[in-house]
């Protein structure tokens, strides 16, 4: 399959089940939330979109755990929810990777 067309899946399924996962959360006010979603959309996006699309020679369920985790912490950080984050950006990155490995 061809490795753009993986990741433009692999992102917006990434990204979709992400803000789904959201939905049940409380926010201060709507603004805040749809921030948050955008947010967390984007980033999720940006690890499925790039799990496929660069390859530098290692496993892709390791590289996309990496690019899981490398994606997650910085967020996790700004917003002190660390677990939820980074577990579902390593987990997501890694299904992410063994996915590739299978299409590719």
């Amino acid at each position: 399959m061809n490795r753009l067309l993986l990741g433009l899946i692999f992102g917006l399924g990434f990204g979709t089940l992400d803000v789904l996962i959201m939905i049940p959360l409380k926010y201060e006010d709507s603004r805040k939330k749809k921030e948050a979603m955008a947010s967390a959309f984007i980033d999720r996006f940006m690890i499925g979109f790039l799990i496929p699309n660069i390859s530098i020679g290692i496993q892709p369920a390791i590289w996309g755990a990496f690019i899981g985790l490398g994606f997650s912490v910085p967020t996790a950080i700004i917003t002190r929810v660390y677990a939820p984050i980074i577990v579902t950006g390593t987990l997501g990155g890694l299904v992410i990777g063994i996915l590739t490995q299978l299409f590719i």
